[in-house]
């Protein structure tokens, strides 16, 4: 009956978007175009705020940077305010998306950090070698080929790869001063690619706080907020713990991330 009640208060509602795994494109990533039908929904719904649920080690830079866009943007549109609660980790592009938000919040055992870039993968020139096989490769332009994993190692490969890293690198150090310059320890080097538990990150200022999502959000919202969970939808097979689309190598990649952090 209270819904038929027009001058009593209804309760505060905040849409929850988890941001759960690694970023990138594949099916099982954090992707803009995964989660964009979502974002807009959220922030659709007039909410007194949108809070995201993030446990990410990273990923892909390009899609950090479209994901966290297209939350400010419309968080400055619908004049929204946006709250972060970090999980196990918000690290790389992780805590890029977090800042997405106007406040971080972390618990004291969340990893935060890991401003930097990485570039990794294999080589296998002796492999061939010791087996017989020849790489053959031709080309139409010098450096369609760089950092062929399959050739020995070259120093205009790795100059090649440092003059991609560098600026990428800035790119997200630009992110993180725009979004928490005001906030950040002075005289502290934030950009090295170190990470910290959740007490020392609030400390520098790379958190607002120690909170977790559903007590924080009742403390600012009032002890009735309605959240309402937003998520990526899994398929039959993939609930049922099987992908016809998931591959080896994708999967490898993934946990990979996720033990850098010792997770």
């Amino acid at each position: 009956m209270r819904h038929l009640i027009p001058f009593l208060p209804k309760p505060a509602t905040v849409p929850v978007i988890r941001l759960h795994g690694t970023i990138g494109t594949g099916p099982r990533n954090l992707s803009d175009a995964a989660l964009a039908p979502l974002i807009e929904k959220a922030f659709r719904s007039k909410p007194a705020a949108v809070a995201l649920a993030i446990n990410s080690p990273g990923g892909s830079p390009a899609q950090s940077s479209l994901i966290s866009a297209r939350i400010r943007r419309l968080s400055e549109e619908k004049r929204v305010p946006v709250h972060a609660f970090v999980e196990d980790i918000a690290a790389s592009g992780g805590y890029w998306l977090a800042t997405a938000a106007d406040h971080i919040w972390a618990d004291r055992a969340s990893i935060i950090g890991s401003i930097g870039v990485i570039h990794a993968g294999f080589g296998f020139p002796e492999f061939l070698a010791r087996h017989g096989i020849e790489r053959r490769v031709e080309t139409a332009g010098k450096s369609k080929s760089f950092a062929d994993p399959f050739r020995p190692q070259t120093e205009e490969d790795i100059a090649r790869i440092r003059a991609l890293l560098t600026p990428m690198h800035q790119i997200f150090i630009d992110q993180v001063q725009s979004r928490r310059a005001d906030r950040l320890a002075p005289g502290k080097d934030f950009f090295n690619a170190d990470i910290w538990l959740g007490d020392e990150a609030a400390f520098l200022g790379l958190v607002d706080g120690i909170a977790h999502l559903k007590p924080k959000l009742m403390e600012l919202f009032g002890p009735k907020v309605r959240l309402v969970s937003y998520g990526p939808r899994r398929g039959f097979l993939q609930r049922m713990g099987l992908s016809v689309v998931d591959s080896t190598l994708g999967a490898v990649e993934d946990r990979a991330l996720w033990a850098r952090y010792g997770l």
